[in-house]
């Protein structure tokens, strides 16, 4: 089925988008209603459903897009105080949902647009028993670390900062302080803090308006690998309280942690669910082929794996974990915000990133091994959707290119920041200049509570961003047509004929034959035209080989724009002027949709498919930070870039 590149403007505004952010406007008080009086003598009016005429009346899907951060650390957390955060949560949910605030650093800051949601996620180990060390407890000060660390975060600064790595390296090789282990010193402490952080949540969790949902970081890091998990609960107050965070210096063994989980939703009835962080700096162990203590996947590995983590972070401040250009050599945008990330591990020790590792550490080819893995085993270990986290230490959620705040405190804007030293280790160093401005949770649920969000992540109805807020819509089945794409009502049709992102392609029908893609998108007002949509597919063949193949399924400036005789597409072009830190919408397309039937299906080998949609080249926060402090920064520096969207995956299993 061939691409239809024409498409009428905004015609998603009804069917795709429907989904100004909640705390955009005040809706006002309610009108009063009918008095009880009236009630009883006015009978009830039966609705006409042969006669229905509003197309908004009786939705039973998800209407709207919920943006937010899933992965968000405050001074709660043990590393973001060490680096100078002096912000809690309260600040944290203040600047989320709009407001100005003051960041620890004193420069004033707010956003754009107010978000929809957040999750604070500090980290369960020693959540905020760092106040405790700051502030002389006499029991840790009788540690000559701890009292080491206290002297270094009062003189603040690069101090500070050192300290910050010395608790992070001291982590992952198990040496960490006695008494910021010891359950009998931190225990009161954890509590105490975890049970105002649920308060301040109730207290800031407005439904339909802002939700502030309950979660946590569980962070295990052995040998310095990013094993970490992040814990959302669907619940409120009243069941988060029944339990202390499971944290990682109980176990570093993920499959602990999600008998600790099972255990809190038999306890509570509640219900959780945990998002592994970008697996770039696992150094291969996130899809390992092995449990973390070393024994063969089995059948039941792999589907409480599935069970409890449904969702996997593809792009945060420390880069991007969809592929990697060593392992998809013909993808054109593997080498997006990957720069500065592949020198090693989280803390740069131990050994180096090779190419063996990476299969089992970025996303796309995990999802292969997947496939490759339910062949042998009859259930699929890594049957994740995409989702985006900031992993921010500084209380603020503040991504924007022009207004990026960085990851840590050290790293809010002045005019050095580009070149400050974050890491050292194997000949290489890392720079801020390396961490992208990234990146958000997109949620397609039925309305901005914590249940809803929950549900959508739950069915991975969810995609990543790098920063942008575009909107994207995908659906798979059997029996679309060209002319779905041209429609002002693309969700109708989506659900009518298929299924969504996240989840599982039908029974083949009779006749086997391949299956068709909706997908439309729509550009952020504040961010760049759409260069392109992409449909990623992978696939295992009946030798158990996987592979992949990129395929350019809709663009912008079509009348102009050919795939040349290799099947690439011709670039976008680049309106960007650097100098200036600006760029004009005249390349690309403001919306994007189409309806793509798969030129290669094969009904006998199982495959995934999931959507990429890029912008046209747009200033990277470099080149704002340049204009504004008026410096130069090294040639190697980019200060350009193209934004891009990744939805969960369809699945086909024969």
């Amino acid at each position: 089925m061939k691409a239809n590149q024409s498409f009428v403007p905004f015609l998603l505004l009804i069917g795709l988008l429907a989904c100004a952010p909640q705390g955009d406007s005040d809706p006002g008080p309610a009108t009063a209603g009918p008095s009880p009086a009236e009630n009883e003598q006015t009978p009830a009016i039966e609705p006409d459903l042969e006669n229905d005429y509003s197309p908004y009346a009786g939705r039973d899907y998800p209407a709207q897009v919920f943006f937010g951060d899933t992965h968000h650390h405050t001074a709660n957390s043990g590393d973001a105080f060490m680096n100078g955060d002096r912000l809690g949560p309260e600040e944290a949910y203040r600047f989320a949902r709009g407001e100005e605030v003051v960041s620890s650093t004193g420069v004033r800051v707010k956003l754009s647009r107010p978000m929809d949601f957040l999750v604070i996620s500090d980290h369960a180990e020693g959540l905020g028993v760092m106040y405790e060390v700051y502030n002389g407890n006499p029991v840790m000060m009788a540690d000559e670390t701890l009292a080491r660390w206290n002297k270094m975060m009062k003189a603040g600064g690069k101090e500070a900062a050192e300290a910050q790595n010395e608790l992070v390296s001291a982590q992952a090789q198990g040496t960490l302080p006695a008494p910021i282990t010891d359950p009998k010193v931190v225990g009161p402490v954890v509590k105490t803090v975890w049970e105002a952080h649920t308060e301040t949540a109730e207290r800031f969790n407005e439904p339909g308006r802002f939700t502030a949902m309950i979660g946590y970081e569980w962070t295990s890091v052995p040998g310095g690998n990013n094993l970490h998990r992040n814990v959302l609960f669907r619940d409120n107050k009243d069941k988060a309280d029944q339990i202390i965070p499971y944290n990682a210096w109980q176990s570093e063994d993920p499959e602990k942690l999600w008998e600790w989980m099972a255990t809190y939703e038999e306890k509570t009835g509640g219900r959780a669910l945990a998002i592994p962080h970008n697996g770039n700096l696992s150094n291969g162990r996130m899809f390992e082929l092995s449990t973390f203590e070393g024994q063969p996947l089995t059948r039941d590995y792999a589907e409480r794996r599935t069970r409890w983590e449904r969702l996997q972070e593809v792009m945060q401040t420390k880069g991007n974990s969809e592929t990697h250009p060593t392992l998809s050599p013909n993808d054109e945008f593997a080498n997006f915000g990957i720069a500065g990330w592949e020198y090693g591990n989280l803390t740069m020790e131990g050994e180096p990133e090779s190419p063996e590792m990476r299969p089992f550490m970025y996303l796309r080819s995990g999802l292969q091994v997947g496939l490759a893995q339910e062949r042998e085993l009859g259930a699929n270990p890594f049957k994740f959707g995409m989702i985006g986290g900031t992993d921010v230490h500084n209380s603020l959620t503040s991504i924007e290119e022009d207004n990026f705040f960085g990851k840590h405190v050290i790293q809010e804007p002045h005019a050095e920041r580009w070149e400050h030293v974050s890491k050292q280790g194997f000949g290489n160093t890392r720079y801020t200049w390396h961490y992208t401005a990234a990146g958000y949770a997109a949620v397609w649920a039925t309305e901005n509570t914590r249940e809803a969000l929950w549900d959508a992540m739950w069915r991975r109805e969810v995609y990543a961003t790098s920063g942008t807020r575009l909107t994207v819509r995908f659906f798979g089945g059997w029996d679309f047509e060209t002319e779905d794409a041209a429609t002002r009502y693309v969700a109708d049709i989506g659900y009518e004929k298929g299924v969504p992102m996240g989840a599982d392609l039908p029974v083949v029908p009779d006749g086997s034959k391949a299956p068709s893609f909706l997908v439309a998108a729509m550009k952020d007002p504040l961010s760049g035209n759409l260069d392109r949509i992409q449909i990623v597919k992978g696939w295992l063949d009946a030798q158990g080989n996987t592979h992949e193949q990129v395929y350019d399924v809709a663009w912008g400036d079509a009348d102009r724009r050919r795939p040349g005789a290799d099947g690439k597409l011709p670039p976008v072009g680049d309106t960007v002027d650097v100098a200036r830190a600006t760029w004009t919408d005249t390349i690309g397309d403001p919306d994007l949709a189409t309806v793509w039937q798969d030129p290669n299906f094969d009904p006998t080998e199982p495959a995934f498919y999931y959507v990429r949609v890029i912008e046209i080249p747009t200033p990277r926060w470099t080149a704002y930070d340049a204009l504004r402090f008026g410096i130069e920064m090294a040639l190697e520096v980019p200060m350009k870039h193209q934004e891009q969207a990744w939805t969960s995956p369809i699945w086909y299993n024969p």
